[in-house]
């Protein structure tokens, strides 16, 4: 950090917009503010376990699975809604980053992530680490099923009760909303 308190990070960070990700076990879907939905993609990599290098990401590595040559691998690096493979995750966080930013290498947005509501403290660490190292300037994580009734318009702050489930490829969240 320097004198005025900013770091190359933040500074990064004025030229990409927010992104939000539900960073989930059979998908993985990115939201940009004032875009909408920009990424919406399988949760697979395809790397190549000589070289270590990334083959293919997203639609591209599932169309992989069960054809690829013998030292190419797709792997899932999410179970259960965590991450099962980090450095693999970080990979893919990388490139659906990028991908919602055109390509472009220098962006660092704020980032909102989706978790689901049993994850452990290492795990929510797990997450955030990743983002870091995938570039983001800030990153927060919220719990999907409060991430699903804010997106669907529910009164989280009124007196009131709600009940939100939401249901994915390797989890389902059930919550119960209420406030007074």
């Amino acid at each position: 950090m320097n004198k005025n308190g900013y770091n190359m990070r933040s500074v990064f960070s004025l030229f990409s917009s927010d992104l939000a990700i539900d960073l989930g076990t059979a998908n993985t879907l990115v939201f940009s503010h004032g875009k909408g939905i920009v990424v919406n993609e399988p949760s697979i990599v395809a790397i190549n376990k000589a070289t270590g290098e990334v083959v293919a990401v997203g639609r591209e590595a599932k169309e992989m699975l069960g054809r690829t040559p013998g030292n190419v691998v797709a792997i899932k690096p999410m179970k259960d809604g965590v991450i099962a493979d980090f450095k693999v995750t970080e990979k893919m966080l990388t490139y659906f980053i990028q991908k919602a930013h055109n390509r472009r290498v220098l962006v660092h947005p704020r980032i909102v992530i989706g978790v689901p509501s049993e994850i452990t403290p290492v795990e929510k660490r797990a997450v955030q680490d990743s983002a870091y190292r995938a570039r983001a300037s800030e990153v927060y994580l919220v719990e999907q099923a409060m991430a699903a009734a804010i997106g669907a318009g529910l009164p989280i702050e009124e007196p009131s009760g709600n009940m939100v489930v939401d249901i994915g490829g390797g989890t389902t969240d059930i919550c119960l909303l209420y406030t007074s």
